[in-house]
């Protein structure tokens, strides 16, 4: 069948005058993208913004110029996708330029093919949910409108399964085949950031194009622009200001009439100022939970639309690791420029089996402010003897005043076996002892209140410092991911971390064992602070 060719922008701009549309300029940017973006595309745009519309009206175009194209739809579930699919096939039968496409009749939502289908097996349009079975569909595209959302990625295990669903996509698609993503972002590591970072081309609206926040109250904040709206607080009592009443403007600066009550959010750039005016958007804020969801839904940052309780962003990251000096005979832990004054280790062990809790030991230091530094949060592999045999490495790198070992499960009998390798006697040749105390504990109290107390505090005054690594590592996800609520969900870093930061450091001193072949030199770091009796089984 000969193909036809016409923009897609013309085509939409000849339905819109036919459905007496107002057509913004957004909507003409979002048109001349869609006809000329790349095989794997990304379209993020804000709640409201008509996306659903305009690619029905896409899906029709797409028809019209090839009536051999066929289409796989998938939305978050069947019900939506057959949404989009009930909307295409009205655009077909009442567009100038489609009318007789269609067979006549009322037809499927779930599959269907046009007049001049050229493949009985695979519809012109087949739309099915994203966890749906596809597998022996074949397509052209493959559209995902919208299949993030937060009931199937509220778990690392559900946006794998999404994942794991949207890789048949590959296999589906013919050779030379689109993929298209489009919707809004509900989760901090969304599958549209994902798509970025593969090469997708990608085109994000959001609300506002500029923006800025303030959380800590002050008569006047200077954002850097000249703001069109400025919203105080979020949910119910949500404001939005109005400029010669509650502020002034000053060039950049705003002046407010009295001291602001909650987070301060300025915003300028429109993108569809005609139809999201002051009135709406205010209606819009009041009825928006949580500044993540806001965040999420209207300026297209990839957060989980419920309230985070712990903020791994909050925490300050760092890249040195300990240096010990020496100075009027005096050994100092040094981490740049800040003495290190206390240490706590902790270490939740486990076995290394399969759909079980890492076994994570994490070290945090203090300084004589009262500033937190996570210096690591590792898993450990292996046998018991192997992790022990790693615990003794880390003691002597970062001088590890002593291990605390919970010893709930297999933690019961662990203790023993990390004091003989600290003592040199764990491997098959002796080796060096190593001054490091050994403490048990059996934990009763409620985990997760336990991590709340131990995180919220620091991190809301600035007090809790990172290394790097412990940013890079799982335990960002762990936090981003962490609901207080939950009583089954991965947190073992979050555990170890926080019962290291809770955790009292154990001053040691100076001694020897008879027996011990030549200890390893372990210089006190720690400033003196009165006498203190530990019990110890391995010692210099």
């Amino acid at each position: 069948m000969e193909k036809r060719e016409i923009s897609f922008l013309a085509f939409f701009l000849i339905w819109a005058k036919a459905r007496n549309w107002v057509v913004p300029d957004v909507h003409v940017r979002a048109c001349h993208w869609l006809e000329h973006r790349g095989s794997l595309a990304v379209l993020r745009c804000f709640r409201g913004f008509g996306k659903s519309t305009i690619l029905a009206v896409y899906n029709a175009w797409r028809y019209y110029c090839d009536q051999t194209y066929r289409i796989l739809h998938q939305s978050e579930a069947d019900k939506t996708a057959y949404k989009t699919s009930r909307d295409t096939q009205y655009v077909l039968r009442n567009h100038p330029l489609t009318r007789g496409m269609l067979p006549p009749g009322q037809l499927s939502v779930e599959a269907w093919w046009l007049t001049g289908s050229s493949d009985p097996r695979n519809a012109s349009m087949y739309a099915k949910g994203i966890l749906s079975n596809v597998t022996s569909a074949r397509a052209d595209e493959c559209q995902n409108d919208d299949v993030e959302v937060p009931r199937n990625i509220g778990t690392p295990e559900a946006r794998e399964k999404l994942r794991y669903r949207l890789g048949e996509q590959t296999h589906i698609l013919v050779p030379g085949g689109r993929q298209l993503y489009i919707g809004t972002p509900h989760t901090h590591d969304s599958l549209y950031d994902e798509q970025e970072k593969l090469g997708a081309d990608c085109l994000t609206i959001r609300m506002f194009e500029r923006e800025h926040r303030t959380e800590k109250p002050a008569m006047v904040i200077d954002p850097g622009f000249a703001p069109e709206f400025i919203f105080v607080g979020i949910g119910r009592g949500a404001r939005c200001l109005v400029v010669g009443i509650d502020y002034q403007l000053i060039g950049t600066q705003v002046h407010f009439a009295g001291m602001p009550e909650g987070v301060v959010d300025c915003y300028a750039g429109s993108a569809w100022p005609e139809r999201f005016d002051r009135a709406e958007m205010e209606q819009r804020r009041r009825k928006t939970r949580t500044l993540n969801e806001w965040d999420s839904q209207y300026q297209l940052h990839s957060k989980p639309i419920g309230e985070i309780r712990l903020d791994p962003e909050k925490i300050i990251p760092y890249e040195m690791k300990p240096v010990l000096k020496r100075a009027n005979r005096e050994a100092m832990l040094m981490l740049g420029n800040v003495r290190i004054v206390s240490a706590a280790c902790r270490w939740d062990c486990a076995m290394g089996k399969i759909d079980t809790d890492a076994s994570a030991i994490s070290l945090v230091y203090s300084d004589a402010a009262g500033r937190l530094y996570w210096q690591f949060a590792i898993g450990l592999t292996g046998d018991i003897d192997e992790q022990c045999e790693s615990i003794r490495k880390l003691v002597i790198e970062y001088h590890i005043p002593s291990v605390t070992v919970e010893t709930n499960g297999p933690g019961g009998f662990v203790p023993p076996i990390l004091r003989k390798h600290l003592r040199g006697q764990g491997g098959k040749k002796p080796l060096p002892a190593v001054a490091c105390g050994v403490v048990e504990d059996h934990v009763g109290t409620n985990k997760n209140k336990d991590i709340l107390d131990a995180f919220e505090a620091p991190m809301s005054i600035g007090a809790l410092w990172a290394h790097v690594d412990v940013l890079d590592g799982p335990m960002w996800d762990q936090m981003k991911d962490w609901n207080p609520a939950v009583t089954t969900q991965p947190d073992d870093y979050l555990d170890s971390g926080a019962r290291a930061i809770r955790a009292n450091p154990v001053r040691i001193g100076n001694g020897h064992s008879a027996g011990i072949p030549a200890a390893v030199e372990r210089a006190i770091w720690r400033p003196d602070s009165g006498v203190h009796e530990v019990t110890l089984e391995a010692s210099e």
